[in-house]
């Protein structure tokens, strides 16, 4: 082990376990900041290859290759509902040197939904920053005979259980907003599972099922090919990238509001001078207007880099709302 190695992994192991000690060695904290990465950065993405969040976690660790001058390696741990690849992140050692990078699901959805999780999301992982946000469209087959929510609610009350929407499984985005709409609207929808938000979609495209909500990113281009029309959206004002689209809120269901988002997290434990400093590199990669322009508006995706706190705190914020849709639902896992 180098020298330079060697001085990191002694001074972050000082400072996660004694943070007095730490406050007392300023000089030591700036000097294990400086140093890292000692070796290249692993993060853990809980989706597949190809997925929306994979394309930015790669865009980001090309960026932090450079800025850190080490690698960056993106490292797909798929399953379970994200549970896979954030255990993963749990479990290892809090030196900054291995990220998560994941969906709202894991921290807001997961928690409710299975009876046992292998480990505690809050407890033994800590936040870094949110990336991006997504709103979800509920998006209808062009052979339904609604072009409007107030029109689908309408017809759904005169063909109770005729309808079929498709959802990417149990405890979903779409499964929960959809539960949450039939509870308010007082209708009955079918539920169809898929395995994935791919197969979801092209559920509705071909016809299999008329109804989903699903991200801009994986709807947008059907839309513009007349494959799908947009009924709403769930953002809390029209999105840039769909303004003739109504919200959820105008169309009277302000409980349907859901934004979708990505972030990165460590594992419980790494110092906090290395928790914002990787929030200060990410913060200048995606707020640069160029890389807004270029890599995230093309994928539906408007950042929102937010410091730790922040972070942690719309974590708790949106975890309470989630439990109330999941209640709804009734999704559960044992």
């Amino acid at each position: 082990m180098d020298v330079r190695s060697a001085l990191l992994l002694v001074v972050i192991a000082a400072v996660a376990a004694a943070g007095q000690a730490a406050a007392q060695a300023p000089g030591a904290v700036t000097q294990a900041v400086q140093a890292w990465p000692a070796k290249p950065v692993r993060v853990i993405v809980a989706q597949a290859a190809g997925s929306g969040i994979d394309v930015l976690a790669r865009m980001l660790a090309q960026s932090l290759s450079v800025q850190w001058a080490k690698p960056v390696i993106v490292d797909n741990r798929p399953g379970a509902n994200s549970i896979v690849g954030a255990e993963a992140v749990a479990h290892s050692s809090p030196d900054a040197h291995t990220l998560l990078c994941v969906s709202d699901v894991m921290f807001t959805i997961n928690p409710h939904v299975y009876t046992r999780l292998p480990f505690d999301p809050v407890a033994d992982l800590v936040p870094i920053t949110q990336l991006v946000t997504l709103s979800q469209l509920l998006v209808a087959h062009p052979s339904l005979q609604s072009n409007s929510l107030a029109e689908l609610i309408a017809l759904a009350r005169t063909q109770p259980g005729a309808i079929t929407y498709s959802s990417w499984g149990a405890g979903s985005p779409a499964h929960l907003l959809m539960e949450t709409l039939k509870s308010k609207a007082g209708i009955d929808v079918l539920h169809v599972p898929y395995k994935g938000i791919v197969q979801a979609v092209t559920a509705v495209v071909t016809g299999e099922t008329k109804l989903s909500w699903a991200g801009v990113n994986a709807t947008q281009n059907h839309i513009r090919g007349g494959k799908l029309k947009p009924l709403g959206v769930t953002a809390p004002t029209r999105s840039p990238f769909m303004p003739n689209v109504p919200t959820v809120a105008e169309l009277g269901y302000p409980e349907l509001e859901y934004m979708v988002w990505f972030g990165l997290f460590a594992p419980a434990g790494t110092p906090r001078p290395l928790i914002d400093r990787i929030h200060r590199d990410i913060a200048r990669i995606l707020l640069d207007p160029e890389v807004r322009k270029m890599n995230l508006h093309p994928m539906g995706y408007e950042p929102s880099v937010i410091d730790p706190d922040q972070f942690a705190a719309l974590i708790g914020r949106e975890s309470a709302l989630r439990q109330v849709m999941v209640k709804i639902s009734g999704a559960k896992v044992d």
